[in-house]
């Protein structure tokens, strides 16, 4: 069993805002499935289901803030016998312009607070992430307002094929793991076979 986290804030007021778009895209794994995410006892919600390979695996929305993100994760590994390198967590990054992808096997917080919170409550960085760009299209001092806006329609299209290609990507990690899912970006990402900078 392999578990996709998106990372977010709980509540209607944050649904669509950038900083959700880890939630936006676990929400539209669910609705591909077609599984309902339901409440658990502990600090996340979650759905089972399952590939057309038959492997098996969980979509997860913490329940806590952002930046208490952790407290979720490391439940969920208890709860659920679950290594680190068995999750794959999705969160909005403002360092890559939006409608962009980056994956990363492993490493630091980038200075975002959802992952700074995992890596604390695990004691590990090593565990898989996708970066999905939000871009940083604002004003000094604005960071806060922006993160926490909406998508604007044209930016919703924007992503929309990134939403898709990280849908992929999480397949690829649920069937065979980090490697495969790390040669299959390289692939999409590069299809001519140049060499990766």
């Amino acid at each position: 069993m392999r578990a996709v986290i998106g990372l977010g804030n709980p509540g209607k007021k944050y649904e669509f805002t950038r900083h959700n778009v880890g939630f936006y895209i676990i929400d539209k794994i669910a609705e591909k499935y077609n599984l309902s995410i339901k409440s658990s006892a502990f600090y996340y919600q979650y759905a089972e289901g399952q590939l057309e390979d038959s492997s098996k695996f969980m979509i997860v929305k913490p329940t806590t803030f952002m930046n208490m993100s952790g407290l979720a994760v490391k439940d969920l590994l208890n709860t659920h016998n679950l290594k680190p390198e068995d999750i794959l967590v999705i969160f909005d990054d403002l360092n890559i312009e939006a409608g962009r992808i980056k994956i990363r096997k492993c490493g630091g917080d980038g200075g975002h607070n959802g992952i700074r919170s995992i890596i604390s409550s695990l004691n590990t960085d090593q565990f898989p992430r996708v970066r999905f760009g939000i871009g940083n299209r604002f004003e000094k001092g604005r960071m806060i307002d922006y993160v926490l806006s909406e998508f604007s329609d044209k930016e919703l299209l924007l992503i929309a094929p990134q939403v898709s290609k990280t849908i992929d990507v999480a397949e690829k990690f649920i069937s065979s793991g980090i490697q495969p899912m790390l040669d299959y970006y390289s692939r999409i990402s590069n299809p001519d076979n140049n060499p990766l900078i």
